[in-house]
């Protein structure tokens, strides 16, 4: 079975859209009402409550928050950080971000619980900590 995904804020729905095509468990935050309005530690919360890995381009702040839980035994969902200089935000974007997490997630591969992985260039993926 292949993992859920949450894309934040900033990845158009559009994504979310193709990967649903392509049979794969994603939602996108801007796409449901209820979730556009969430800090990013409540929209991390939200995505492992719901068995979801978060898919973000908002490294820093996310990894502060994922930092922050681990220091006092709070656990996540995975997080799958979209590295800015390896998927530039030009017209070929969101074709680029779907080749790559539709091949991750038809491997069925996802960080995990308190996972956090870096999508570096189409279809690779670093695992770190």
């Amino acid at each position: 079975m292949s993992p859920a995904l949450l894309l934040d804020e900033m990845l158009s729905p559009e994504i979310a859209v193709r990967l649903r095509e392509r049979g794969h468990d994603v939602v996108a935050t801007v796409a449901e009402d209820g979730l556009r309005a969430l800090s990013d530690a409540d929209l991390l919360a939200h995505a492992t409550e719901q068995g979801r890995c978060l898919v973000t381009c908002n490294v820093k702040d996310f990894l502060t928050i994922a930092r922050a839980w681990a220091g006092f035994g709070q656990s996540h969902g995975g997080i799958v950080c979209v590295v800015n200089s390896a998927f530039p935000q030009d017209r070929g974007f969101i074709g680029r971000l779907v080749q790559v997490l539709d091949a991750l997630l038809a491997a069925g591969d996802a960080p995990g619980r308190d996972g956090v992985w870096f999508l570096s260039a189409p279809a690779t993926a670093s695992r770190g900590s």
